[in-house]
């Protein structure tokens, strides 16, 4: 048989705009996949996000969770504009239209039964795919067609179903590559819901010889039924047999059938496939997005094996969750859990190698598998990551990396000749996933507070150590006058008998400029004087300026209502550099002076910088020093410490997008700076938003976000003499809450040897929002000494 062209969709005739994407091949060709489960929220930056604990609408098809939260109840009664930026979250109207098919289906949701729960789940999801095509990352005209209406998502949902949708469909080209010589295939959808596939597969000319099945629910596949018939467009392709629904096929043309049938009772699926003449004989692809992690372990199992079993020739394409214990997962798993659709497979099948093992065991012969970080840097091309990058503003890469973290794509194959290994064979990089050495734990503790308050709870702030045993938290997003949204207040911490007190602090003369700000730094210059730079509202946004803020050279240091701050503006010539956010801001000093170095971090022009200024710390003007050296790589979202009167640059986020496992030590020297590697042994594993100390030639790591999936930093112990580097996890087990550290803040205690953890979290994708709630001591003394 002659091998067959593949059509671009980037050309297609029969879609009406060219479309941006990898070069020919179905990969373009197949650009969107199915609606996936993974519906989006709000941008939390820029209004009002999700709370974890009390999801809003449901999931689309059985997938991964409502399209958005609500915000906590005292913020639906005392109601607050939103920040205005250029990309507006969707809003419900007052007079809601009468919505299609698709989208009047039951929505998963708090106390619905598990059953509607998870069939229920088939309209806001969809939507979020349509939201993502309009902004280019995915190419499906039909979608619009089965699901009707329309809503913006996040970008971060949007990065969310797109390498969802490339994962899928990548395997699905190659599938039909690998088997485009024999006379006949078959493609078996299962919980297809009112997935696309089928559309736009054929509308590309890529069904020769292939018939596509789905199933789904008898009520899901009645209601898809409906809306082919009622469209021309589609009904056009399928070209509907003209007969009435035969028991559970509800919709039949010559190379598409639709089923409704409940995948848990593998007896009656058997019985619908062969009256639906699936044949077992030939290359047979079977397709399981987010939907087989809903039944019990028994009853999918069994699924597997008799898939492998029963067709000589067959490929299974797997696309789940994993991760169930870390911090994100135990947010995921209380997310599903309270929309009543449990997750069944992670308490057996947590991670990949056991996925892998389940599939050996069920009688596949090949089988690989990788989490969506690594399949978004190793099978994903540059130069179409680098479109996605270059979509929409963007500036939740934590969040995107750890949803990432938690879902892979599995496939396996038995009886194919040549091996059907999708995966492997698109490998540019080994893999990495290697388990992570530790050399101990650290116990993580709730501070000893006499009192809290609300406004610690926050993430994209900035902690800094004003006086001894007195902390000043600015900025951020959190949690305030019981609503989600960018921190306008300052806040205390002050130790006292042992007890750490927090309090509001009193702000005289409030500068517009503060603006609400994240992701900036905060020096403290004297006793009564830090410098604030940099930081941002919106990521579409220009970076913010320089403050001042100035608090008394004495006060009472046992009650935090005697701090005041008061805010001074200014505008030195060196305001440009400062327009920037997730840079980093350290004391150096040349020649007796004192500087602030200020170095990376990202601005909404340029989405990583490499540049660097000496801003001399009484003038704010910038000084140019001569520095040496091999230049550090462009960075933002590092650490920076102060140490020998240099710097020590530690991780960060490159220009790919890709964690930095790099150390650097900006040392002075007689004439300037010198650029200076610091080798670490193991090599130090790359992360980025983490924290960073020096204390007695020692660099500590705090938290971060690294790719290893297995896993999540803890702390890091670098000898800045020797090179020793060794890693430690916390331990958590005191804590009632999940602790994510990433976006927070740390003060070291060096007297202690106490390490103090202020907020952090983040939007976990369409799960909600996870602010840590209170600050979590650390006793270091332990691992300081013994290192």
């Amino acid at each position: 048989m002659a091998t067959r062209s593949w059509p671009s969709l980037a050309t297609g005739p029969r879609y009406g705009t060219a479309l941006a994407g990898p070069p020919g091949a179905a990969a373009a060709a197949l650009g969107v996949g199915r609606p996936g489960r993974d519906p989006g929220g709000r941008d939390p930056t820029r209004g009002r996000p999700a709370q974890a604990s009390r999801p809003g609408t449901g999931p689309a098809r059985r997938g991964d969770g409502p399209a958005r939260g609500r915000a906590p109840p005292a913020a639906r009664r005392s109601p607050r504009r939103a920040p205005r930026h250029s990309l507006r979250p969707a809003v419900r109207s007052r007079f809601p239209a009468r919505r299609p098919v698709a989208c009047r289906m039951g929505r998963g949701r708090p106390g619905a039964p598990r059953a509607a729960a998870v069939q229920g789940t088939g309209g806001s999801s969809a939507v979020s795919k349509c939201s993502a095509a309009a902004r280019g990352y995915i190419q499906d005209r039909f979608l619009r067609l089965l699901v009707g209406r329309r809503r913006r998502r996040t970008p971060l949902v949007h990065r969310g179903y797109y390498i969802r949708t490339r994962a899928v469909d990548h395997c699905i080209q190659d599938f039909l590559l690998k088997t485009q010589s024999h006379p006949r295939t078959q493609i078996l959808s299962l919980g297809a819901g009112f997935d696309s596939l089928y559309f736009r597969l054929k509308d590309i000319g890529l069904l020769h010889h292939t018939v596509v099945y789905e199933v789904d629910f008898p009520s899901v596949a009645c209601q898809k039924a409906t809306l082919i018939k009622r469209m021309k467009e589609l009904s056009a392709l399928v070209g509907d047999t003209g007969g009435e629904e035969l028991g559970v096929i509800t919709f039949s043309g010559e190379d598409y059938k639709l089923l409704g049938v409940d995948l848990s009772e593998l007896s009656e699926l058997e019985r619908a496939l062969e009256e639906a003449e699936l044949d077992n004989g030939i290359p047979t692809l079977f397709i399981a997005e987010v939907v087989l992690t809903y039944m019990e372990n028994s009853r999918s199992d069994a699924l597997i094996q008799w898939a492998a079993e029963h067709f000589s020739q067959a490929c299974f394409l797997l696309y789940e969750q994993m991760h169930p214990e870390d911090p994100f997962g135990r947010v995921m798993q209380q997310h599903f859990s309270q929309l009543n659709s449990v997750l069944h497979s992670l308490t057996q099948y947590p991670d990949c190698e056991a996925q892998q093992r389940r599939f050996f065991e069920k009688g596949w012969t090949e089988c690989s598998v990788m989490d969506m970080n690594e399949f978004f840097t190793c099978c994903t091309p540059e130069d179409e990551q680098q479109r996605v990058q270059a979509l929409e503003p963007f500036d939740e890469y934590e969040e995107w990396h750890l949803k990432c973290s938690h879902y892979f794509v599995l496939t396996a194959s038995k009886g194919m000749e040549p091996s059907w290994t999708p995966l492997l064979s698109n490998m540019t990089v080994p893999h990495r996933d290697e388990t992570v050495r530790m050399a101990g734990s650290i116990t993580a503790a709730v501070c000893a507070m006499h009192s809290e308050i609300s406004g610690l709870r926050r993430y994209g702030h900035h902690s800094v150590l004003i006086k001894p045993n007195v902390i000043l938290t600015t900025g951020g997003f959190g949690e305030e006058d019981g609503q989600h949204c960018r921190m306008r207040n300052f806040h205390v911490l002050i130790k006292h008998a042992g007890y750490w007190k927090a309090g509001c602090v009193k702000k005289e003369n409030p500068d517009k400029r503060w603006a609400e700000r994240l992701y900036h730094t905060v020096s403290c210059l004297s006793n009564s004087l830090a410098l604030v730079v940099g930081g941002r509202t919106s990521p579409s946004s220009a970076g913010l300026g320089m403050l001042w803020l100035k608090f008394p050279e004495t006060c009472n240091a046992s009650d935090p209502d005697d701090i005041t701050v008061e805010l001074v503006s200014l505008q030195p010539a060196a305001e440009p550099a400062a327009l920037r956010w997730r840079h980093s801001t350290t004391e150096v000093i040349f020649k007796g002076e004192k500087y602030l170095f200020l170095y990376g971090g990202r601005s909404a022009m340029e989405p990583v910088l490499g540049d660097w200024y000496f801003l001399h710390a009484q003038e704010l003007s910038c000084t140019v020093i001569p520095v040496d050296g091999p230049v550090p790589e462009s960075r933002h979202s590092h650490s920076a410490c102060s140490w020998k009167g240099g710097v020590l640059i530690a991780g960060g986020l490159g220009t790919a997008e890709q964690p930095l496992g790099s150390v650097f030590f900006l040392r002075e020297l007689e004439c300037g700076f010198q650029w200076q590697t610091v080798e670490t042994h193991p090599p130090l594993i790359p992360r980025y938003s983490h924290t960073a100390h020096v204390h007695d030639g020692k660099l500590l790591l705090v938290g971060g976000v690294w790719f290893h999936s297995s896993s999540v930093p803890g702390i890091t112990v670098i000898d800045l003499m020797t090179g020793l580097c060794l890693n430690y996890t916390i331990n958590v087990e005191h804590l009632e809450w999940p602790l994510m550290l990433h976006n927070h803040s740390s003060v070291f205690l060096p007297n202690e040897k106490e390490l103090l953890l202020i907020g952090g979290g983040g939007n976990c994708f369409s799960f909600g929002t996870h602010l840590n709630p209170k600050p979590v001591s650390l006793s270091l003394s332990n691992i300081l000494t013994s290192h």
